[in-house]
């Protein structure tokens, strides 16, 4: 008989605590037609936009990687190449990051990935003690402490947004 899972549980709540990363859930009612999901997170969660962080996957000198920033502003491409000492990126196309996560565009979270893939976080989380990221479905957003987020990830630090 398969086992049933709880409503907050996703691959990176299993990952998490397998981890022994400390963290906190935080469910809110989704609205599909949302024009920016991490806003829509923000505002329902009555957080700071800054503090909630959006999971955006690129393709980097051909392979995918992934780039975390404010919801409330864009990735910066050339600074995601950068950080990961490549020439280009580009958005990856959704059907790619889907598959390559094992999440649905709009609930991708940077923590329990299908595969691992080169990671940027930007340097803005450093000042939080808790950042917010996708929980791994819409409508779900962990908080997690930054340090532990880039461990638990293995992720660069690197200014790679802008406004």
């Amino acid at each position: 008989m398969a086992r049933k899972r709880s409503a907050g549980s996703t691959p990176a709540t299993v990952a998490l605590t397998a981890a022994g990363i400390a963290f906190t859930l935080h469910e809110y009612d989704h609205d599909p037609r949302a024009a920016s999901y991490g806003l829509e997170a923000a505002a329902a969660l009555g957080l700071d936009p800054a503090q909630v962080f959006k999971t955006l996957m690129a393709t980097v000198d051909g392979r995918l990687a992934v780039g975390i920033v404010p919801v409330a502003g864009q990735l910066d491409l050339k600074a995601l190449a950068r950080a990961l000492g490549a020439s280009k990126a580009s958005m990856a196309d959704v059907t790619a990051a889907e598959r390559a996560t094992g999440y649905v565009a709009g609930g991708i979270s940077p923590v329990g990935q299908k595969r691992a893939h080169p990671t940027v976080l930007d340097r803005s989380a450093l000042g939080f003690a808790t950042v917010y990221v996708s929980g791994g479905r819409r409508g779900l957003d962990l908080g997690i402490a930054p340090d532990d987020l880039v461990r638990v990830i293995g992720a660069t630090v690197a200014p790679i947004s802008r406004s």
